[in-house]
């Protein structure tokens, strides 16, 4: 288990549930991964970027709801800002 943390720090990480309403691949990434564009309601249109080509396909993941820290930094990757990190959860080695 990595590092642990107290409940208060827990508490910083805003969480928020959006829906995937754009999938594009991302040919600069250094890795292989999407930009997807999602929309958090109230909050708004974020973008991200995920490796997860191998996981899932551009159709897959259009109209899915995913969970998303929206109060990180925003993160440039190659051309692109990516304003939330989606969150995942694995699934045996190396599995999302």
């Amino acid at each position: 288990m990595s590092n642990t943390i107290n409940f208060e720090d827990f508490t910083k990480v805003d969480l928020r549930v959006g829906t995937i309403i754009e999938v594009n691949d991302f040919p600069q990434a250094r890795n292989p991964s999407y930009q997807l564009t999602i929309d958090f309601g109230d909050l708004g249109i974020k973008k991200s970027s995920a490796q997860i080509t191998t996981l899932y396909t551009k159709d897959d993941l259009t109209g899915k709801q995913i969970v998303a820290t929206i109060n990180f930094p925003k993160k440039q990757i190659a051309n692109f800002i990516s304003e939330c990190l989606i969150m995942g959860a694995v699934e045996g080695k190396d599995v999302i």
